[in-house]
């Protein structure tokens, strides 16, 4: 199967040069014109895939070599770019940036090669002149494979600084298409772990979006860029399907007998499994303190035959009624402390569940909300740890291996995963401890225990759709 749908990957030489402005404003711009616009994101950031989302209608969807491999990144593109008039694809830091150690595993450049699309460089440009030119010429001369189309001049200051940038760029052999003033309406606030959540601005992010088309409706050659990104090569893959991904990994093992438990009689006949009514129902938190999510994971849970329910911590007073598992994403739990303290039917209805021995995933913040306290306030107490804010930031991709027996993965199933919070959970795991982290350093974290699987460690189950099969079978025999 071939894609040819036009793509443009949005790159630049450094974190902060406005890479989210520009992408964002380029699927809005393009949207507003009538464009079916699929938006992307490389790496694993959750945050900016909810302006996308914002700005084009659509699911924003990652592309993370790292936690997915190389070989999916062209398949979860298909996926989400499918029956799209043009794709966007917003890099991470700077573009040959990528997987620490790793070379350039991960980076913006090797995602672009691997969907064979041109690059669009935004420079910051408010602190240089004629030196912009030796900047772009080494960005697109580093790496052959990687096709540099054209420039975005971003921050440029006044019409003579263009006509200064614009001079020193005749040379580089890379084509302007677009120049942006500053402009404080676009900006987006930030806080301790990057930019504030769609979901918790409302409003305000509706307004930074439209604020954001319309500069780079304004400032940039909207046909140039159209032109760029129909020269993308064609991509000789399967778009990634989330039934067909379940058919083709490993079943899920059978579960272990118990000590003491009498071997199966091999000359009897297995009895047959109860069939679970349809509408065998997951509740996945949602709302604006648990915002961090990966799309193909409730694609998987509901091609595994799961009816998945969004409920929201902050308000809703119970679970879902007729739940059978709980999925507790990332997201902001210290922002929300007091709140989800205060809704205490709801921590008690959470503690019942995990008690009855239904299946709990929690990462990152549904780590700290199954704890017994956060920053000294009351959580679900299914945890018997505790939780605070940190002024130390742990952020990066690991390399790990489950350690215990879980709903979601058998002892020695490898995984890879990535880390990004400022709190800290005392102590850091259980008596069966969830993860080995393998790199960058040795460690044991995260906690098993009866269906419960808390960690901090965000996982990609397309990498392994095996997790979302064994989770929803768990939950139809707990």
């Amino acid at each position: 199967m071939s894609s040819s749908v036009p793509r443009l990957v949005i790159a630049a030489p450094s974190s902060g040069s406005g890479k989210t402005t520009v992408a964002t404003g380029l699927m809005a711009a393009f949207a507003s014109r009538g464009l079916a616009v699929s938006p992307h994101k490389v790496g694993p950031d959750y945050i900016d895939p909810g302006y996308h989302a914002l700005a084009t209608g659509r699911v924003g969807r990652n592309l993370d070599a790292y936690l997915c491999g190389p070989e999916l990144v062209g398949p979860l593109f298909a996926h989400g770019a499918r029956g799209c008039d043009l794709a966007v694809v917003e890099g991470v830091m700077g573009m040959f940036d990528g997987a620490a150690g790793e070379g350039e595993l991960a980076s913006t450049a090797h995602v672009a090669k691997l969907l064979r699309a041109p690059v669009v460089l935004v420079v910051d440009a408010s602190s240089q002149s004629r030196s912009v030119a030796a900047l772009v010429h080494g960005f697109a001369s580093w790496d052959p494979e990687v096709r540099v189309g054209g420039v975005i001049l971003n921050k440029v200051a006044s019409d003579r600084h263009e006509a200064l940038l614009r001079e020193a760029l005749d040379s580089a052999g890379v084509p302007v298409l677009g120049v942006l003033r500053r402009a404080p309406q676009v900006d987006t606030p930030s806080r301790h772990l990057g930019l504030v959540p769609v979901a918790e601005r409302q409003a305000a992010a509706v307004d930074a979006v439209a604020a954001m088309g319309a500069h780079v409706s304004a400032g940039c050659d909207l046909e140039g860029l159209f032109a760029l990104a129909r020269s993308a090569g064609a991509l000789s893959c399967a778009a990634w399907d989330a039934a067909e991904a379940l058919a083709s990994s490993p079943p899920p093992p059978l579960p272990v007998p118990s000590l003491g438990a009498a071997p199966p009689d091999p000359h009897r006949p297995e009895r047959p499994r109860p069939q679970t009514p349809d509408g065998l129902k997951i509740a996945v938190a949602g709302g604006a303190a648990f915002t961090f999510s990966y799309a193909e994971h409730t694609e998987l849970l509901t091609a595994a035959g799961a009816e998945v329910v969004v409920f929201d911590p902050l308000h809703d007073e119970q679970l879902p009624d007729g739940t059978r598992g709980l999925v507790i994403g990332g997201g902001f739990p210290e922002v929300y402390a007091a709140e989800l303290s205060g809704n205490e039917p709801l921590r008690k209805a959470v503690a019942a569940l995990a008690e009855s021995g239904a299946p709990i995933a929690a990462e990152c913040a549904g780590l700290l909300y199954l704890c017994r306290e956060l920053d000294g306030m009351p959580m679900c107490g299914v945890l018997d740890a505790s939780a605070r804010m940190s002024e130390r930031l742990t952020l990066g991709y690991r390399d790990a291996v489950a350690l215990s027996d879980s709903v979601l993965a058998v002892a020695g199933t490898r995984m890879r995963g990535h880390e990004f919070h400022r709190t800290v959970v005392e102590p850091g795991s259980g008596a069966a401890p969830a993860w080995g982290v393998r790199a960058p350093e040795r460690r044991v974290e995260g906690f098993v225990q009866q269906g419960v699987h808390a960690s901090y460690l965000h996982t990609h189950w397309a990498a392994e759709p095996g997790v979302a099969r064994r989770f929803v079978e768990r939950c139809r025999t707990s």
